[in-house]
């Protein structure tokens, strides 16, 4: 569940549900963009996420994966071993520590196993709420919305977030939208993010959010005010 989750109300709730529609009619269904085959795998892929892009994370995880898969392969391997393989990643010392941590901790509390609950899973090394809710949603079917830099700006760009605080974010949007949506609606604020509503550069005209967004309504005012 979201954190904190505020009181919803029939407005925010009916501009949320546009915006997932609009998004859904103009990219269509989405899914996760990091490689994986389990949830372990997912896990450690978005540990490696971290300030670097899906493309080369999965350029990363290809090669690494088949030569360790499980958490008893991480938990075995050094800091010194583990570093040369993720190096391209970036922050590689920071999330090799979190990643073998990890891999140990699910060895020695969980059975090895990701365990399914935002509690157990932000209890271990490096795993914050946005990646807990990446494990729910993409790999364990349960309720998770990301809150990315793409949905952090862009909601509030469009308004139905107003804060800075990633899990303020996600309880607003939570609030407002079925549990079901959470991860594909991240999904598609992303691929928006990366397609039309890059941060410092959106394209907001032809944007299919652009009469319902906030920032595109500021900017036409602004507009309009400098022609006349």
């Amino acid at each position: 569940m979201a954190a904190s989750v505020p009181r919803s109300t029939p407005s925010r709730k009916k501009k949320l549900s546009a915006v997932y529609a609009r998004l859904l009619a103009a990219y269509g269904p989405q899914k996760c963009f990091l490689s994986h085959e389990s949830p372990f795998q997912l896990l450690v892929a978005t540990i490696l996420s971290a300030q670097c892009t899906d493309k080369m994370v999965n350029r990363v995880t290809e090669p690494l994966f088949e030569k360790y898969s499980t958490p008893e392969d991480f938990a075995a391997l050094s800091p010194g071993q583990l570093v040369p393989l993720i190096h391209a990643c970036g922050y590689y010392r920071a999330k090799a520590k979190s990643i073998i941590g990890t891999a140990k901790a699910l060895v020695e509390r969980f059975g090895s196993k990701v365990p399914e609950t935002m509690e157990e899973l932000t209890s271990l090394p490096g795993v914050g709420r946005k990646t807990a809710n990446v494990v729910l949603s993409d790999a364990l079917d349960r309720p998770g919305l990301p809150v990315d830099t793409h949905v952090k700006r862009i909601s509030n760009l469009v308004g139905i977030a107003h804060s800075s605080d990633p899990a303020k974010i996600e309880a607003e949007l939570c609030a407002s939208l079925a549990p079901e949506l959470w991860g594909e609606f991240s999904h598609l604020m992303i691929i928006h993010g990366r397609r039309q509503c890059p941060a410092g550069r959106p394209k907001c005209p032809g944007c299919p959010l652009e009469d319902l967004c906030e920032y595109a309504r500021k900017n036409s005012r602004k507009k309009v005010k400098s022609c006349r």
